[in-house]
């Protein structure tokens, strides 16, 4: 049986090493025509919301890699 402080502490360890990297990796930005554009395709209020949500996504997306990838070296290489 899985250890139920593993199981909280996974999640949250994907969301550190997201912001962790987040803070060293650059975040996806857009020219000032196709942000435009994504504003009013998405209907949003203005270019900040815009990149509101691309940071949170992109902070997101970073921990989940981050996550899997340093699970598969635990997986692969440390656990006996």
């Amino acid at each position: 049986m899985k250890n139920p402080f593993e199981t909280f502490l996974m999640p949250m360890s994907a969301l550190l090493l997201g912001f962790l990297s987040a803070l060293l990796l650059p975040a996806p930005s857009f020219g000032l025509t196709l942000a435009r554009r994504l504003v009013e395709m998405f209907h949003l209020a203005d270019i900040g919301q815009l990149y509101t949500l691309v940071f949170c996504l992109w902070f997101l997306l970073l921990g989940v890699i981050e996550f899997y990838v340093i699970r598969f070296i635990y997986v692969r290489f440390i656990r006996p």
